[in-house]
C-alpha cells in the first residue's frame, strides 16, 4: 500500500496535517488508533481553541476526522510500530502490515512514562509490542500482556485464540521483566508470573524507538520552522515536538507539516 504521504497518528496534529496535504493535492494515509483512544477524545469541555468555545473533546476530533475523510483521506486502524527510508522511500511497519510512503508526518502525539526495567533489553527476546505480529511465536506458551488501550484486549483475546496462556495486566504502574538469555517471568504490581513473552501495548511509540537517527531533545522530535526534521521527508507535528500541549498549537503545526510534507512530495517527484 503506497501512499505520497502517511501520517502517523489521528489526533488534531494528524488530522490537519492530512487535511492540508490533501489540499495540496497528494494521496493520503493516516495510521491512528480508534479517535477513542486519543487523549482529547474525554475532555468536556474545550474552552481555548479559538471560533469553538465549550466544544468536547469529542466533538472536536469527530469534525476534524470528517473533514479529513470527505478531504479524500484515508485511514488505517493500528499502531506504527517502525519507520525506516530505503531509496527515497518510507516504510512503515503498522502491526502485520508494510506501508509505504514519500514523505511520512510523525503526529503520535508523546508517551508518558518511561520503559520498565528489563524491557529494551529483550526486546526481540521475549518481549513484543505487537500481538498480531508476533504471537504466533509464543503458541501454546504463557505470554503476559500489559495492556494500556481499548484495543490491547483484542490483540489478548487473540493471543488466547491461537492458544497462548494469557494473562491481562490493566495499566500496570510498575513492571519488572526477567530472565537470562530470554524472558523467563515478569512483575508488575507486586505479582510475579513465569512466562515466555511479554506484550507491552501502548497507544503508540516513542519517536526515538519508531525512526531510528531521529533527533530529539528532552524525549521530544527536534523540527525546525517548516517542521522537517533532521531526516528526509519526515516532518512533525503535535505534542511530540513539545509544550504547550494545547489542541492550538497541534492543529497549526499539522498544517505547517502537512503543507511541508505535500511540497517535499513535489519537489521529488
Amino acid at each position: 500500500m503506497t501512499h505520497e504521504v502517511l501520517v502517523i497518528g489521528g489526533g488534531p496534529a494528524g488530522l490537519s496535517a492530512a487535511i492540508n496535504a490533501r489540499t495540496r493535492g497528494r494521496s493520503v494515509l493516516v495510521v491512528s488508533n480508534p479517535p477513542e483512544e486519543n487523549p482529547l477524545w474525554p475532555a468536556g469541555r474545550v474552552d481555548n481553541y479559538p471560533g469553538l468555545p465549550g466544544v468536547s473533546g469529542r466533538e472536536l476530533l469527530t469534525v476534524m476526522r470528517r473533514q479529513a475523510e470527505e478531504a479524500g483521506a484515508e485511514f488505517f486502524a493500528g499502531r506504527a510500530l517502525n519507520a525506516l527510508r530505503i531509496s527515497g522511500t518510507w516504510y512503515i511497519g503498522a502491526g502485520p502490515r508494510m506501508l509505504a510512503a514519500k514523505a511520512v508526518v510523525l503526529a503520535g502525539g508523546v508517551v508518558r512514562g518511561r520503559k520498565f526495567p528489563g524491557e529494551e533489553e529483550f526486546l526481540g527476546r521475549g518481549v513484543s509490542y505487537c500481538a498480531t505480529c508476533d504471537g504466533m511465536l509464543y503458541r501454546g506458551r504463557p505470554v503476559a500482556v500489559l495492556g494500556y488501550s481499548d484495543s490491547a484486549r483484542r490483540e489478548a483475546d487473540f493471543l488466547r485464540e491461537i492458544g497462548c496462556s494469557v494473562t491481562y495486566f490493566h495499566r500496570p504502574r510498575t513492571c519488572v521483566i526477567q530472565g537470562r538469555e530470554t524472558v523467563e517471568s515478569v512483575t508488575c504490581d507486586g505479582e510475579t508470573i513465569e512466562v515466555a513473552g511479554v506484550f507491552l501495548l501502548r497507544t503508540s511509540m516513542a519517536p526515538a524507538d519508531l525512526v531510528p537517527g531521529l533527533a530529539v531533545e528532552d524525549g521530544y522530535v527536534t523540527v525546525d520552522r517548516r517542521m522537517a526534521t533532521n531526516l528526509p521527508g519526515l516532518f512533525a507535528a503535535g505534542d511530540c515536538t513539545g509544550g504547550p500541549l494545547q489542541v492550538a498549537k497541534a492543529v497549526g503545526e499539522g498544517l505547517i507539516a502537512g503543507q511541508s510534507a505535500a511540497a517535499y512530495v513535489r519537489q521529488e517527484s
